[in-house]
């Protein structure tokens, strides 16, 4: 006798998927993935493992770059170091170490959750309140948790120059190639140009890519992807403008308070 296929129920909800299928399909098939994450969200899995990815990353950099260094360098890209003796320098360099070593620790766990829990509420923001969806709170989060994941990558990469590259080249701010800030030397160019060039950053695209894929399949794909890709985009063009007018303002003040201009070629 030939054996009968059977299929499952029509309309019958698969089962979620695991969190590491998750995590992988967040890279190479984020639609499917979100999709799942919508039908039923979770959080706690990708929250923890942002949290020990980045006090790894932090920590590692502490224990090899050092943060003497770390403050150094601050010191130096400021300029504030040019108006320094060498005694107020190591008097800058002690304070500043024992509170950006407190601080740095403290970075290191809330950032992740914080960062999330922002995007979370802004995710909310543009789905409901603008477009009047039905979006929980916690799928929000599940969203801006699992798209953040990318940063793994990211942290990974950071984590292989910290180990394997020269300590001295080593920049804080800006630890991976992922913009064009890390090709250049801050000391040789304008702040504007140093903050515009940090702020096109593949990450951050690709992260606001992720979430208007995210947050569109959280509406039952009511709302498009692009639509919610622009709304996030709107909100780097205004951090964008933060940034350059910060740049201004700094710029402004060193040149006020008579400090050699940088020879950039390049104009403010």
């Amino acid at each position: 006798m030939g054996t009968i296929a059977t299929s499952a129920p029509e309309g019958e909800v698969p089962a979620p998927k695991s969190f590491f299928a998750r995590f992988a399909g967040v890279f190479y098939a984020p639609g499917e993935t979100f999709q799942d994450i919508a039908r039923s969200p979770d959080f706690l899995a990708p929250l923890i493992t942002m949290i020990v990815l980045s006090v790894a990353s932090t920590e590692t950099m502490l224990a090899k770059i050092g943060m003497a260094r770390i403050v150094r360098q601050a010191l130096e890209q400021s300029g504030r170091a040019e108006k320094m003796s060498p005694e107020q320098m190591q008097q800058a360099l002690d304070q500043g170490v024992r509170i950006a070593g407190i601080f740095t620790h403290f970075v290191g766990v809330v950032l992740a959750p914080v960062f999330i829990l922002l995007v979370a509420l802004v995710g909310l923001l543009f789905t409901n309140a603008f477009f009047g969806a039905q979006v929980r709170f916690k799928t929000s989060l599940a969203v801006a948790s699992y798209a953040y994941l990318m940063r793994a990558l990211g942290l990974v990469m950071g984590l292989a120059l910290i180990f394997f590259g020269d300590p001295e080249h080593f920049n804080a701010q800006v630890p991976i190639p992922s913009n064009a800030a890390y090709f250049l030397n801050p000391n040789d160019v304008s702040k504007v140009l140093y903050a515009v060039a940090n702020s096109f950053d593949i990450f951050t695209f690709w992260l606001m890519i992720l979430l208007g894929i995210g947050y569109s399949e959280a509406t039952g794909r009511k709302v498009k992807a692009l639509t919610l890709f622009l709304c996030f985009f709107g909100i780097w063009i205004l951090l964008l403008l933060g940034r350059v007018g910060l740049a201004l303002l700094s710029f402004r003040g060193r040149r006020q308070n008579g400090w050699p201009r940088r020879s950039s070629g390049v104009p403010v």
